[in-house]
Order: structure tokens, then sequence, then C-alpha cells
């Protein structure tokens, strides 16, 4: 289903993003007689509060949660400085650039909690405040859980791009069983450029970034890119799937696990990844699953062979093993378990095992193509 997203109505709904929490009073006269939000995307959200009562008002707090998957539900509780007096006027902002930014589509609810000086107190009915990009004109596209939101280019565009996402589910679901649990936003700029300006302080090399927490996904996409913006898609997409279904608060994945896997939902090794992996073969220099275990290395070169190993690692796992163990171990990293204790209880070998195994099925493989 393919929506237009009015410019004025994204102007009205969004840009202001005025939702008035239900005003409180108390029997005494303490009353909050405005309350209200505003985004300026990507940089803040402006809070700001009208109180008045028969005596000095002498305590206000902000109380907000963000919309995103978690352990426990988060409440942050501000104090917020002011002079006490029988009416008052306060604000406050969220700052992105401490937070490190909120993707595009979040949502914070917020309320307030004010007191005077004779002991009463009110708090208002929690609002939602929205945080969206409204430089553009978006339009929207669902399929499933996910929705894909785009403002450049036409409606078979938009189309396409959603066949690779759900082409790339398709595909991980076959592998592992794993599918979304909760919605997907996927918003699609323009170019790297539109791309960076929603984004608080980006890398210029910037093309696309998942905010696995929040379920979103924002890309860069040109005309003249699509080819790899599909490979992004897919990409991006599988982390936050396998993000959403082994979320916990012990422990993540080995990082060739979710880079192998996300990998492989792109389809077959592009050409500078099986090269890295074939002289890496001839030369001895495989780096152990060990080593691949935690964040890539900055050098491009070492980076392009860790993704290359971590590919052919879950193919090793994929195509030796099947779907029923890959899902198992999924399930098992989902309850916090370290990495040599997932993959003895699920494979009977630990990560040198894997390690020796995955080596010799490579090596064999290698000097297979290499010999036809």
């Amino acid at each position: 289903m393919i929506k237009k997203i009015g410019a004025l109505a994204l102007v009205v709904c969004l840009l202001v993003a005025i939702l008035s929490p239900g005003l409180a009073q108390a029997q005494s006269g303490l009353a909050v007689t405005d309350s209200w939000a505003e985004a300026e995307f990507p940089y803040r959200l402006n809070f700001a509060l009208s109180a008045q009562s028969d005596v000095d008002i002498t305590d206000i707090r902000l109380c907000y949660t963000m919309d995103r998957a978690g352990f426990a539900e988060v409440i942050s509780e501000v104090y917020i400085e002011f002079i006490p007096a029988t009416t008052v006027d306060v604000g406050w902002a969220l700052e992105m650039v401490k937070t490190g930014g909120l993707p595009p589509g979040s949502s914070v609810e917020y309320w307030w909690k004010v007191a005077d000086d004779s002991g009463d107190k009110v708090e208002t009915v929690p609002a939602q405040v929205q945080f969206d990009d409204v430089r553009y004109d978006w339009r929207s596209l669902t399929e499933g859980k996910v929705t894909l939101y785009w403002y450049s280019g036409n409606d078979a565009f938009a189309q396409e791009l959603m066949a690779t996402a759900q082409q790339a589910m398709a595909r991980l679901a076959e592998d592992t069983g794993a599918e979304l649990e909760r919605p997907a936003r996927l918003y699609i700029y323009a170019d790297s450029g539109d791309l960076q300006g929603a984004m608080i302080y980006p890398q210029e090399w910037t093309g696309g970034v998942a905010f696995t927490r929040y379920g979103t996904m924002a890309i860069g996409i040109s005309p003249n890119n699509i080819s790899w913006g599909k490979d992004a898609i897919a990409h991006e997409l599988t982390h936050l799937v396998i993000h959403q279904i082994t979320l916990n608060p012990y422990n993540s994945l080995p990082v060739w696990l979710d880079e192998g896997l996300a990998m492989r939902s792109e389809g077959l090794l592009e050409p500078q990844f099986s090269t890295a992996l074939g002289e890496a073969i001839a030369g001895g220099s495989l780096i152990s699953v060990q080593g691949l275990s935690s964040p890539f290395s900055a050098f491009s070169g070492e980076a392009v062979l860790s993704y290359a190993q971590s590919h052919s690692l879950v193919e090793y796992l994929i195509a030796s093993y099947g779907q029923a163990k890959m899902s198992e171990l999924l399930t098992i990293f989902r309850e916090g378990s370290g990495y040599d204790d997932a993959l003895d209880e699920v494979y009977g070998f630990d990560m040198d095992g894997l390690d020796s195994r995955w080596q010799d099925y490579v090596t064999d493989k290698y000097q297979s193509a290499v010999g036809s």
C-alpha cells in the first residue's frame, strides 16, 4: 500500500509536533496551565510548561521515555531549575549531541511533575511527541511488517527496494528461521548528503545506518547507485532482524556471526571479497574465528577479509549443519550464552574447533575451484 504524506500535514503534525499532556490541577489551586513539546530535527526536542498556584511553585520535573526495545522501561527525570513563584514558565531541551541522536520516526513519551510550597503536587497525563525529518515530502509503502519511506523517485523505485527487503527477509528465514518480531521502518534518502543531514556528526563516508533498538534504518540511495543500495538494504535489515531476536542484557553476538548473516543476505560475495579470501587462503593469512569475534579492523584490506571470512563461516555452518542448528544457536545467544558455550552446546565444538573445521572446509573449496 502506497501512501502520500502531504507536506502541509507534515508541517502541522510533525514539525511543530505539539502534543499537550492533559492539564492537571490540585485541589488547592496548583495547576498546569499549558504544556507542549516541539521537535527540531535532528538537533533537539524542546519542552515547555506553564503553571500557577496560590503559593510559590518550588519543584518542577520533566519525565520522558524513548519508544525503543530494551530490557526494562527506562524513565529519565530532569530537575528543572527556576526561581520559585506563584506563576512560572519553564523550558528544557533534550540535545541530541548529548544522546547521539534519534532516528527519524522516533517517538518520545513525556509528562511533568509539579509541586508547590504547601506540599501540593500535580502530574500531567503522558503525551507523545514525534521526532520526524520534515525537510522532505515523504511517501510510504507498507508490506507486512516493513514500511518504506521515500521522497525521491517514482513508485516503481520504492517497490523495487521493498522487493529487495522482502527477499532478504525470506532468505534469512530460510537460513536461520529468524523473522521480524516488531515492525521495521526504512527511510530512503535521495543520497548520502541528505542522509548525513539527518544525523548528528556523521562520518563523511556514511551511506546507511541501522538503529536496531528503534526498528529503524536510514540509507542514502540515488538512481545511479541502486545496486549498492539494494545490498545495503539487505545487509542492514538482516542486522535489525537478528538484533531483535537475540537482544539480551548479558552478551552480544560474535561479530563474525552478525556480519556473516548480513553479508549472506546480500547474496554471492562481490569480487573484492572473494579475491581477498582466496589470497588469504593461498598465503596462509586467514584471521582466526577468535579474532573475528570482536569489532573488525579499521584498515580497509583487513576489514574486507574479515567480512569475506564471516560470510564463509556462516555459509559453512548452514551448509554443513542446516537451518535448525543455526536457529538453535541464535536462540541460545538470546539467553546470553558465551561464544564458546553456545557453539559447544549446539555443534559440539568451541571457537577453536570451529576455526579448525572451517579452515579445512574453505581451503578444500578454494583448492577445488583453482583445480577446476
